[in-house]
């Protein structure tokens, strides 16, 4: 055998080993891959898997309804669920702008969209939901899935829709784009009205189609909402904004607003704002303060209606009777400043209880504040009256009512170092200096002409679990023996009083059938000025009365802001506005006559 021979052949072994070595680098390459793959980046690789396939879905629960009280204890319902659709996209079924334009082109026609925003909505990055439209029907939603789109879907959400329009606007609220609550009741309550979403995760595949048998689906059920029954009357309710609205033009209002109260279980009747909106155009409302329920979160200094108040501590402290007479010097001076009457009723003489009220007379309100403490302002009698307006009437705080906003309103505090507390305390006595709401009005006055209980003012009368059930909302009590029995007793006739001393004095539309009783005050309260003082010409006019038969079955309030009438804001601006609240009761039969 040759030499060339032997060294071919020994060329050609190393050949093999070379060949042979790099061949189980490759296997021993493809073995290390694969344990890393499987063993030691298993739960990587499954996890970016996963969340490819895994898609979560959110199901909506349905939103509890809301009824208002009919005839003959019918329930109407007053807000109702439309079931519309939204409709969305999975970018990462998308894989090309031919494809987006393509799907947009499609479905486009379907709801009148815009199939350039539809492409560029559709390659949106770094997400996989993005909403393509909203409030589709059924129609235009089933026309879109028939297509079978990879990474096209439709999700059911509930809109809100009003049967009776705009009624009741500011106590109901509204449901925003995402489903929330707001203002009103659909505020306060948006926890228990929304209930609980369920939810889906399911493994999908490569058109998003969830893989029904794949043991990583989990689904959770909603819980739907409560639907709730208000105390409002529907009636009542509709009667009080036509009132309003009349009144809003005839006295040339800036905002008006009015409560009828049930004195025995706090159960508002009516409640209603001037001017209102249209919830199912929210959207549309340019001023956002029309949203708002004045009657519960605009705190004003009430003016003289205040003076029922004043009048009933001091007969409950018994320091007067409401046959007491004193002698009224027409005005008073106090820290430098003179209190006298907006209008000088014959000077300075004989007055009694009576008589400070049908002649709203300043001086009279600070004289029964002096009188409970020692004969003057002092410490004992600002203390006193401090007492009744936070501890009895509850001022100062917010009520609890089923309201998105509640104002708290204003007491100043008794602090004796201030300079001019006895002034700040004589101008509260006949309601400047002091801010509350017409609700925190109604509840207190209530509170005093049904003897003594004040009772936690609601909108809520039942509530109607999902499964049918339902709950009637009992009468809460907040605070007792804030007057005696008697009190109440006596301050229904000083009331009527005030009426009949407006019939006589030519306010005809206060003429009520002898068979009602029918009781209020007055109140004109200056605006104050930002830098201090008060303005001279600009008033709020308030009233605050009630209408009965055997006994006092209604407690109505009037807010009048800033109105522009020939008189006093409270006789001519607000009073008007009461007299045809309580002909509206009387005549439509709400009152049950003696």
């Amino acid at each position: 055998m040759s030499n060339n021979l032997i060294d071919f052949q020994k060329m050609s072994k190393k050949r093999i080993h070379i060949m042979y070595s790099f061949l189980v680098i490759f296997v021993a390459i493809i073995i290390i891959q694969l344990f890393l793959l499987q063993i030691i980046n298993y739960n990587t690789y499954k996890n970016a898997a996963l969340k490819s396939q895994l898609k979560q879905y959110q199901i909506p629960a349905e939103r509890g309804l809301i009824y208002i009280e009919g005839g003959n204890g019918s329930q109407v319902p007053i807000v109702l669920d439309q079931k519309l659709y939204t409709l969305y996209a999975d970018p990462s079924f998308i894989k090309s702008n031919a494809a987006a334009n393509k799907i947009a082109k499609k479905i486009a026609p379907i709801f009148n969209a815009n199939p350039g925003q539809l492409t560029s909505l559709m390659e949106t990055k770094n997400t996989r939901y993005i909403v393509l439209g909203n409030k589709l029907s059924q129609a235009q939603s089933q026309k879109i899935l028939s297509y079978q789109i990879p990474g096209i879907g439709t999700q059911g959400q509930d809109y809100r829709v009003y049967p009776e329009g705009q009624l009741a606007a500011q106590v109901l609220g509204f449901v925003n784009q995402n489903g929330v609550g707001e203002y009103g009741i659909e505020q306060a309550m948006n926890k228990q009205l929304a209930g609980t979403p369920g939810q889906v995760k399911a493994v999908t595949d490569a058109s998003g189609v969830p893989l029904a048998a794949n043991s990583k689906n989990v689904e959770i059920a909603p819980k739907n909402g409560d639907s709730l029954v208000l105390t409002l009357n529907l009636g009542m309710q509709s009667q009080l904004e036509k009132i309003l609205a009349k009144e809003y033009t005839a006295t040339k209002s800036q905002g008006l607003s009015a409560i009828v109260m049930n004195p025995y279980n706090g159960h508002i009747k009516a409640m209603a704002n001037f001017p209102t909106f249209n919830p199912a155009n929210y959207q549309d409302v340019s001023n956002q303060k029309i949203f708002q329920n004045a009657a519960v979160d605009d705190d004003i200094e009430p003016g003289s209606t205040m003076k029922i108040m004043t009048t009933a501590a001091a007969l409950n402290l018994g320091v007067i009777k409401p046959n007491t007479s004193f002698y009224d010097p027409a005005q008073w001076t106090i820290d430098g400043f003179t209190i006298h009457d907006i209008k000088i009723d014959g000077g300075a003489r004989e007055q009694n209880i009576q008589s400070i009220l049908a002649l709203s007379l300043n001086t009279g309100a600070t004289w029964m504040l002096m009188q409970m403490g020692g004969g003057q302002i002092d410490r004992q009698g600002i203390n006193n009256w401090y007492e009744y307006m936070v501890n009895h009437y509850r001022l100062g705080q917010v009520t609890g009512i089923e309201q998105g906003y509640e104002a708290p309103g204003f007491v100043p505090p008794p602090n004796m170092a201030d300079p001019s507390i006895d002034l700040r305390y004589a101008n509260t006595s006949f309601g400047q200096g002091v801010q509350l709401t017409a609700l925190q009005m109604a509840a207190a006055d209530s509170s005093i002409l049904n003897g003594g209980t004040y009772y936690k003012p609601t909108l809520i009368a039942k509530t109607i679990y999902p499964n049918g059930q339902t709950k009637v909302n009992p009468p809460k009590v907040l605070e007792r023996n804030v007057v005696k029995p008697v009190v109440g007793q006596e301050m229904v006739p000083l009331m009527e009083g005030v009426v009949k001393a407006y019939l006589y004095g030519g306010f005809s539309f206060m003429n009520f059938p002898s068979n009602y009783i029918v009781g209020g005050k007055t109140g004109t309260a200056q605006l104050a000025q930002p830098g201090g003082g008060y303005y001279k010409n600009i008033f709020n006019g308030t009233y605050a009365g009630f209408v009965g038969g055997k006994n006092v079955q209604y407690v109505v309030v009037v807010y009048n802001i800033k109105p522009a009438v020939p008189g006093y804001a409270g006789s001519y601006g607000a009073q008007p506005v009461f007299a045809d609240i309580v002909h509206m009761l009387i005549n439509q039969g709400y009152v049950t006559p003696r």
